[in-house]
């Protein structure tokens, strides 16, 4: 019989990892609430996006604190969110009537990916936070 380990199959390794069914929950989810316009499916596929990434990324080992990942994926969506609002709107005539006009998707949507990307910044700074009290 062979010493070598086949991953999966050994009481050292788990079988499977729960995360790749999270993330493509939270593609789907973000896809079908920027297509149709539905501002919290958005905000939710996008926060389960961003925190299944960075819990990947923990669970592979590709980086030590997943508050770090979650911040860097919530920065790059809050860019492209406000990217998306200012190509459509004079910065001068922002307010939140403009932001939350359903009568404008483009920055309806773009509003949404914004604030997912700024609350999963938020989570990242809480999550960062707390793990150097624990320190």
């Amino acid at each position: 019989m062979s010493d070598e380990v086949e991953p999966g199959l050994s009481d050292r390794y788990r079988k499977a990892s729960p995360w790749p069914l999270f993330v493509a929950l939270g593609i789907v989810l973000s896809e079908v609430g920027v297509v149709l316009g539905f501002f919290p499916v958005t905000v939710g596929g996008l926060l389960l996006f961003g925190a299944t990434v960075a819990g990947i990324l923990r669970e592979s080992g590709y980086v030590g604190r997943p508050a770090l990942a979650m911040a860097v994926i919530g920065l790059v969506l809050a860019g492209v969110g406000v990217l998306a609002v200012l190509l459509q709107v004079d910065p001068a005539a922002l307010s939140l009537d403009v932001l939350l006009d359903r009568t404008r998707p483009f920055v309806y949507r773009g509003t949404a990916v914004t604030v997912a990307g700024l609350t999963l910044l938020a989570v990242a700074i809480a999550l960062f936070l707390s793990e150097a009290t624990r320190l």
